[in-house]
């Protein structure tokens, strides 16, 4: 029997036009593409303010926790920038005219972030060292994001990806991108560079030349002259690589004279950030003072008893044995980087553009492998270098994360080949979840044991940061108060109703703050309230160890070279950098005026390993003199000779894993006798006695 059911179906307006779709999206036209999915949704990678928005937060966080790792940038940096600000720090052998290694035009770029902290909180230099931190992370982030969106745009989807996330958590950025250093303000530069350098070269683009050009330059004349070995493979590029032109025959020498014309007016262009550098020093010297060939001059011409040999040397695998503790499986990946673009030329030759060069144009393979190439140029020269030091490696640290992120897509795509041969299925390639597990994996587990580090850096190595706040904020307000010399509020007033205490009185005690062994870890005079003075004791080191600036004003310009040194004594901050000191030397030989007895000192820093003592007459255990020190505050500092090299290098949570590990006493110690002495002194003072 039929159905007595009837349907209504309703038909739309035929009368309104109907919106065309929108058109496709344009096929990703950078060097690696993807060949899965293709039509489908773009993979997914944070936008340019995103990806600041959350560097800035890692960023932030690194300059407020992360450890002073390297002695030359307290004394070299911190220091001068501490007297350009303050009026007194230390003065090491580079700093003096003499030599002039030191360039007081990058100290100089520093001076507004101290200056904005005093307005800020006024009497509390602690701020002026976070507000210089604070600028370099916010320096880093935009420069770190500009190099992403670059890969993203000019590279491949995923690699700015794996890239952005690689560096995100890497304990060498944390390091890197807020320390006071020339190879990280060279690694700014660099890094940024490489955001324009990045894209395919072409005659079209003169801005592409020109910035480039311009950063590379700023990095080696304002901050390390020899970082601009990492600019080689650009201006090959520039000089002799197709790009993305077309040139025929016919057009070569015309080609070739364009491209050299451009690329030679950029590096005079870049040749007058001389003129403000050269300056800058020589005002700050009061003699002509050309910075950067002073230190190419003394690091490679400085002869037999000259030159960073002097201190100290490393086997040829130190920057590899650095490099896994920083980066952990980030390292194999980016040195096989090369290797793998040539497996992936034999294996998977579409994924490398999206045509097939003629002879008249460039290669994928040659653009990718010339992007590749600055890595091993740095890690080869230096590594050929005797004197090594983990902060050389600074400037590569973006590249070491982008190598490493090209062989992570280049071995997905050698899985996907495998995969649709095994299947013969590409649909069953497009829809398996195998390779996006598989990246996912490589780039949690780094950043995973990225993290690890950082928290043991923290946990093992922060106790000299830790001792320099608990003094500033425990034992100085304790001395105050103890002898009235903080203000007292009644007995009801609230917390927050209270003024920050003033500590510029700690002045009228004239302390000594020494430094023994522990010399090398002094995290500076911004950590150490203004009014102490900081000091040498002899110690089993016998090396030049830094002096004191010259505080006087001086009757001339110096020992300036007439006319500069007058100009130096009128314009300059500080016109006491001119002064020449005798007791300074580049041969790093000792200078006992350095010194002070320890037996005028109020206060010492000093680490103590109970289970495994190390003394000597020169370096007893101060921290066990309990007749004469008082253990003021005493942080863990791990024991890494007698630590399991494992536990020792990262952080896990537990007693298992912190058994392995033991542990010495970073000590501040106080000299019962005199401090006491002092505060009755004061008290009596203050009594009218």
């Amino acid at each position: 029997m039929a159905s007595q059911v009837q349907e209504l179906r309703f038909r739309g307006p035929t009368n309104v036009p109907s919106k065309p779709k929108p058109p496709p999206a344009p096929r990703h036209a950078g060097i690696l593409q993807d060949q899965l999915r293709r039509a489908q949704r773009r993979p997914w990678a944070p936008s340019f303010s995103l990806a600041v928005r959350i560097l800035f937060l890692i960023r932030v966080s690194g300059a407020m926790y992360s450890n002073i790792d390297d002695c030359d940038e307290v004394f070299n940096f911190w220091e001068p920038l501490h007297f350009l600000d303050q009026g007194y720090g230390f003065q090491t052998w580079e700093l003096s005219p003499k030599y002039a290694l030191r360039s007081w035009a990058y100290v100089l770029l520093h001076i507004l972030p101290p200056r904005v902290g005093k307005l800020l909180l006024a009497g509390d230099k602690r701020v002026a060292f976070f507000a210089v931190r604070i600028f370099l992370a916010a320096i880093s982030v935009p420069v770190e994001a500009k190099l992403y969106r670059t890969i993203v745009d000019k590279i491949n989807e995923r690699v700015g990806r794996y890239y952005f996330f690689m560096m995100l958590f890497s304990a060498g950025m944390w390091n890197a991108s807020t320390s006071f250093l020339p190879s990280t303000f060279a690694m700014f530069t660099s890094t940024l560079a490489f955001s324009y350098a990045f894209a395919p070269t072409t005659s079209k683009d003169s801005r592409r030349t020109l910035a480039a050009t311009l950063l590379f330059a700023t990095g080696g004349i304002v901050g390390w002259p020899f970082a601009l070995a990492l600019a080689i493979p650009f201006i090959f590029e520039e000089l002799f690589v197709y790009g993305a032109d077309v040139v025929t025959p016919e057009a070569k020498l015309s080609w070739l004279s364009k491209r050299w014309t451009r690329m030679i007016g950029a590096g005079l262009a870049a040749s007058l950030l001389f003129i403000p550098v050269i300056g800058i020093d020589s005002l700050a010297y009061g003699k002509l003072a050309i910075v950067p060939w002073n230190i190419v001059r003394y690091n490679i011409f400085g002869g037999s008893e000259r030159g960073p040999d002097l201190y100290g040397t490393a086997p040829w695998n130190f920057y590899l044995n650095n490099l896994v503790i920083n980066f952990n499986c980030i390292l194999p990946l980016a040195l096989i980087s090369l290797p793998a673009l040539v497996v992936t030329y034999f294996v998977d030759r579409k994924r490398l553009g999206v045509f097939t060069p003629t002879a008249n144009q460039s290669s994928p393979f040659t653009l990718l492998a010339l992007r590749l190439a600055p890595l091993y140029l740095w890690l080869g020269i230096l590594t050929s270098q005797p004197h090594k030091e983990e902060r050389f490696m600074f400037p590569a640290y973006p590249l070491l994360c982008f190598n490493a992120a090209v062989t992570v897509y280049l071995m997905r795509g050698w899985l996907e080949v495998v995969f649709i041969k095994v299947t013969k299925s590409p649909y069953k390639a497009s829809q398996s979840l195998l390779f996006r597990n598989f990246t996912f994996s490589l780039v949690v587990a780094s950043s995973l044991i990225s993290i690890s580090r950082i928290i043991a850096q923290w946990h093992y190595y922060h106790a000299p940061l830790t001792v320099a706040f608990d003094f500033q904020m425990t034992e100085i307000p304790r001395l105050l108060n103890a002898t009235g010399l903080l203000p007292v509020y009644p007995a009801n007033t609230p917390e927050e109703d209270k003024p920050r205490i003033d500590l510029t009185p700690v002045k009228e005690f004239d302390l000594k703050l020494c430094l023994g062994k522990e010399w090398y870890r002094f995290p500076g005079s911004y950590l150490i309230p203004s009014g102490i003075r900081v000091e040498f004791v002899k110690s089993e080191f016998d090396g030049m160890l830094p002096r004191h600036f010259e505080e006087s004003a001086l009757k001339t310009g110096g020992n300036g070279q007439g006319l500069l040194g007058e100009v130096a004594k009128k314009w300059w901050l500080r016109p006491q950098t001119s002064y020449v000191p005798q007791d300074l030397n580049d041969l790093n030989k000792e200078d006992l005026s350095h010194y002070v007895p320890v037996d005028e000192c109020d206060y010492l820093i000093d680490l103590d390993f109970p289970l495994h003592p190390i003394t000597s007459p020169l370096e007893p255990r101060y921290a066990t003199m309990n007749e004469t020190w008082e253990r003021v505050f005493c942080h863990p500092f791990l024991d890494a000779r007698n630590s399991f090299v494992l536990t020792r290098i990262f952080w896990l949570p537990g007693e298992i894993w912190r058994s392995k590990n033991e542990f010495g006493d970073y000590c501040l110690l106080k000299n019962r006798k005199r401090v006491e002495e002092k505060e009755v002194e004061i008290v009596t003072r203050r009594r009218g006695y």
